[in-house]
C-alpha cells in the first residue's frame, strides 16, 4: 500500500530537501523517522518522494511525499493503539521529528498516486517587506527585508510577459540531463493582511532556482532599475543573466500542491515522467 503525507516545516535550519551524507535535511530526518517507526533495519530503510525537492533555507507549508508500506507493517508500528494505524503513524512520527519539522496528515493514497511525477501544479509564495514599518524582526526568517518601495502594478506588468509555457533557461540553474521547459500557470504580487508584498507563483513544475531568479529579476522592475519589458526580454535570451538577481532562499515558501482526480493519477504520472520538449 502507498501512504501519502502532508508536511509542513521550516527550512532555515535544514541543507535543503535532499538527504546528503553529513547534513540535516527534511528527507533525512522524515526517512529516519519512519524507519524507527516502522521497525526496519537498514539497509532497508524507508524511502520518500516529495512533490517538490526545496532549495536550502526554503520552508513549505504544503509539502506532500508518499511511502510504500504494508497493511501488517503498519498494524505492527500502531502496536495496541486502538486510533487507525495511518492516524498513529502521523501521531509517532510527529514525537521523534524536530519542532521545526511536522506531518499535518496522512492517509492511504488511492491507485496511481506518485506524490512527484502526478502533481498538474506547486504554488510558492514569496514574501518581501519593502517598508521598515512592515520589518518584523520576529518574521526575519520568513520575509525579505527590501531597502526601498516596490511598485506592484509595474512588477504584475512585467510578470504578464513571462506567463506560459516557455524555456525557463535563463531563469534555472542548469543540470545535466534535465529540461527547463516549464509552463507558468501564475505569477502576480498583491499586498497580504500585513501589507507585506507577496509574490504567488504558479506552474506545473520548476527548476532549480526559478522562483528566486523570477522574484529577483520583477524586483529590479518594482524598485524602478528596470523596465517592465526587461524580465521578458531576459526569458527571450534563454540564457542565465549576471544581472538577475537571485534572491535569498528565507522568504520563499511550498504552499500547495494539487493533484487530478483519483482516476487520472496514473495518467497524469505517465505523461510527467515523458521529458518535455518545446510546444
Amino acid at each position: 500500500m502507498r501512504i501519502r503525507l502532508d508536511l509542513a516545516y521550516d527550512g532555515g535550519a535544514f541543507h535543503g530537501w535532499a538527504r546528503q551524507p553529513g547534513l540535516r535535511t527534511v528527507q533525512g530526518d522524515l526517512e529516519t523517522a519512519l524507519t524507527t517507526v516502522l521497525r526496519r533495519r537498514e539497509p532497508d530503510g524507508v524511502a520518500v518522494t516529495c512533490a517538490g525537492r526545496t532549495d536550502t533555507g526554503v520552508h513549505a507549508r504544503g509539502q506532500v511525499v508518499h511511502l510504500d508500506t504494508s497493511a501488517d507493517e503498519l498494524t505492527a508500528a500502531a502496536g495496541r493503539s486502538e486510533e487507525p494505524a495511518v492516524d498513529s503513524l502521523v501521531r509517532r512520527l510527529n514525537g521523534l521529528l524536530g519542532d521545526d519539522v511536522v506531518v499535518r496528515a496522512g492517509r492511504e493514497a488511492p491507485a496511481g498516486f506518485d506524490a512527484r511525477f502526478g502533481a498538474l501544479w506547486r504554488r510558492y509564495v514569496y514574501r518581501v517587506a519593502d517598508h521598515p514599518a512592515l520589518v518584523d524582526p520576529l518574521a526575519r526568517g520568513h520575509v525579505l527585508a527590501w531597502p526601498r518601495p516596490l511598485d506592484l502594478g509595474a512588477m504584475n506588468d512585467a510578470a504578464a510577459g513571462l506567463l506560459g509555457e516557455h524555456d525557463f533557461a535563463a531563469y534555472c540553474r542548469r543540470r545535466e540531463g534535465a529540461t527547463t521547459i516549464r509552463a507558468l500557470l501564475d505569477l502576480r504580487w498583491d499586498r497580504d493582511e500585513a501589507g507585506l508584498a507577496a509574490a504567488t507563483v504558479r506552474a506545473d513544475a520548476f527548476c532549480h532556482s526559478m522562483v528566486r531568479a523570477l522574484v529577483g529579476a520583477l524586483l529590479a522592475v518594482g524598485e524602478g532599475r528596470r523596465a517592465t519589458t526587461w524580465p521578458a526580454e531576459v526569458l527571450a535570451a534563454e540564457v542565465r543573466d549576471p544581472a538577475v538577481l537571485v534572491v535569498p532562499a528565507h522568504g520563499l515558501c511550498l504552499e500547495e500542491v494539487a493533484y487530478p482526480p483519483d482516476d487520472e493519477l496514473a495518467t497524469r504520472a505517465q505523461e510527467t515522467r515523458t521529458v518535455r520538449t518545446r510546444g
